[in-house]
């Protein structure tokens, strides 16, 4: 499926998606996109086999779980090697996301919490290890996320799209 193949009606799932999943039903989205509740839930079944919809996951807050520290790693791989390091690092105990960068010298983007600075600096350790260069590191203070405005078929209308 390609980006053309998404229509206003799968554009209006994602942001209901990602705005809330777990409390957001196929009938209240159906409601929204003036479709059928079966209409969504084989659009959504449709999503996830193509890969658009890739899981659905908690998002759950660090610091007032215990892990106040949040570190972001810049790293550089070698070209060959950064799309095959992605899982390894992954099972790192501290890391939660890795992001694969296209520009600049630094191609790797870890994503590490912890409890304290000896929980961060073990990680970093063991991306030196794999072979990759910590170019730097970036204390988070605090990290939020919004659903994509492009899926929202309110804010979409409202510019004339």
């Amino acid at each position: 499926m390609g980006n053309q193949d998404i229509d206003d009606v799968d554009k209006a799932i994602l942001y209901a998606l990602q705005e809330d999943a777990r409390n957001m039903s196929s009938g209240d989205i159906a409601e929204r996109t003036g479709t059928s509740d079966s209409t969504v839930r084989k659009r959504i079944q449709r999503l996830e086999t193509d890969g658009i919809v890739k899981g659905y996951s908690a998002e759950v807050d660090y610091q007032r779980s215990g892990y106040p520290l949040r570190m972001l790693l810049f790293c550089t791989a070698s070209i060959a090697e950064r799309g095959e390091l992605i899982d390894e690092i992954l099972e790192i105990d501290g890391v939660v996301s890795v992001q694969e960068l296209v520009t600049g010298e630094q191609n790797l983007l870890v994503t590490v919490v912890g409890e304290s600075d000896s929980d961060i600096t073990p990680v970093a350790q063991q991306l030196l290890d794999m072979g990759l260069t910590v170019a730097d590191e970036v204390l988070v203070r605090s990290h939020q996320t919004t659903p994509f405005g492009k899926f929202d078929p309110e804010t979409h209308a409202e510019n004339g799209h």
